[in-house]
């Protein structure tokens, strides 16, 4: 292997192959290694899927996936992801009737003092069976619930001080854990809420829908939004573990489960092309929630979540590029009105916008273009932005971007073959003009 060239591997189960034919899948493949070739411009990082090579295992107590995909038989085990950042590491346990099994949470419970935040949509559906699940067979612990409003435009200080009064009146202490129970914007609100109370208490994850399922539980991004930004307030703080109970997705509603099939969909453009190949023969399958199907997309996508936050945890380079999309997106969030689209929603469009303003570099081929619109449109979710967003409303929001650096707007961008993408602030402006007037009002 050449002196620049640094190959890296992801920690996970290896999924049997010989029964995938019913969703037209390969066997499991290893995620592809992280490439920094000689032809990268200064200050370019290139994620490279030409290069694979058999993963390594990290296998927990047990292994769902180790069955084959289209066997849908009923399973107390767990598939076990593991989140490799040495004695921080933590495991996402994925599965159907998880939060039946109690152990898996109280293993991870701290102390004997425990706050639930969770929302009003999701609190009458799994509140009381989360509380069980922390207290069966365990009287020691106590649990205390702060039930916030549903909506992205809750994600603010305002919000976040209520999980802060609840703690304080309720005397936690520093041996206690936090537990958030919901999406994306749930666990990013009580993330930031366990970094910050006493300066640190423990915090477990338990994700509701697939968009925090499959990205913003893992990996230890927490915050709330500003005003004038998305996320731009927050910390790093990591999870004790991940549990993903997959029978809570037979509770979201259609647009959620859409919205965060646009996260899957990344994984496969940035870094894992056959992973792609797949989610193109079976989109339809995702969205009509087959449990064999979602199994697997869920657990892919964790491994490569687990495999770059692994590598870069708190988001200097290779980490960045999990944001496809997302530059284009969040300006859409801000200027559109926090919670009028959905994440995914806004991803999606701003992949879109990405994936153009590639095409117009030279970057990638047409085809990719195609395709990238084509299994969007096959999932319902946008292709193009709002017509409310102005090209001068893109600039001013994306001016302030957490990827800018001294000045300069960097972006994810696709180029070289499907799987491959830069982190780059080396591009040509005129490209990102022509792509925000082809979307967008002058």
């Amino acid at each position: 292997m050449a002196a620049n060239t640094i190959s890296l591997s992801i920690s996970s189960n290896v999924a049997a192959s010989k029964n995938l034919s019913s969703f037209q899948s390969r066997a499991f493949i290893a995620p592809p290694t992280i490439s920094f070739p000689a032809k990268s411009k200064p200050g370019e990082l290139s994620l490279s899927s030409t290069t694979l090579s058999k993963s390594r295992v990290r296998a927990g107590a047990s292994q769902l996936m180790n069955e084959p995909l289209n066997d849908q038989r009923s399973t107390s085990s767990p598939t076990i992801v593991e989140v490799d950042l040495g004695d921080r590491s933590y495991p996402i346990y994925i599965g159907a009737g998880l939060l039946d099994h109690s152990e898996l949470l109280q293993r991870h419970v701290h102390g004997k003092r425990v706050l639930v935040v969770t929302n009003d949509r999701v609190a009458p559906l799994y509140l009381d069976k989360t509380i069980d699940a922390l207290t069966r067979g365990n009287p020691n612990v106590t649990v205390e619930s702060v039930i916030l409003p549903d909506g992205e435009k809750y994600k603010d200080m305002d919000t976040l001080m209520r999980v802060f009064d609840k703690a304080i009146e309720s005397r936690l202490d520093r041996r206690c854990t936090f537990v958030a129970l919901g999406g994306g914007v749930i666990g990013d609100m009580c993330g930031y809420a366990a970094a910050s109370y006493l300066r640190g208490v423990n915090f477990i994850q338990i994700p509701t829908t697939v968009m925090a399922q499959v990205d913003s539980s893992v990996g230890g991004k927490t915050g709330i939004n500003h005003r004038l930004g998305k996320n731009l307030i927050g910390a790093f703080y990591q999870p004790q573990c991940v549990l993903v109970d997959t029978d809570t997705l037979n509770t979201l509603p259609d647009r959620e489960m859409a919205s965060g099939l646009a996260e899957v969909i990344k994984y496969g453009l940035i870094r894992d092309a056959e992973f792609f190949e797949w989610q193109e023969k079976n989109i339809e399958a995702l969205l009509a929630r087959d449990p064999a199907a979602l199994a697997f997309a869920i657990k892919r996508s964790c491994e490569n979540k687990a495999d770059v936050v692994s590598q870069d945890e708190k988001e200097s380079g290779l980490r960045a590029t999990l944001n496809l999309g997302h530059t284009f997106g969040h300006a859409i969030e801000t200027g559109f009105g926090y919670g009028e689209w959905l994440h995914g929603e806004a991803v999606a469009a701003g992949t879109v916008m990405a994936v153009d303003m590639s095409y117009r570099l030279g970057w990638i081929d047409e085809s990719i273009v195609k395709r990238v619109n084509k299994i969007l449109e096959r999932a319902k979710l946008p292709t193009t932005p709002p017509e409310s967003m102005t090209v001068s409303m893109f600039k001013s929001i994306m001016a302030v971007d957490k990827k800018v650096a001294d000045g300069l707007l960097r972006l994810i961008l696709l180029k070289g073959p499907l799987g491959n993408c830069v982190f780059t602030g080396d591009y040509d402006r005129e490209a990102l003009d022509a792509t925000l007037r082809a979307f967008s009002k002058s």
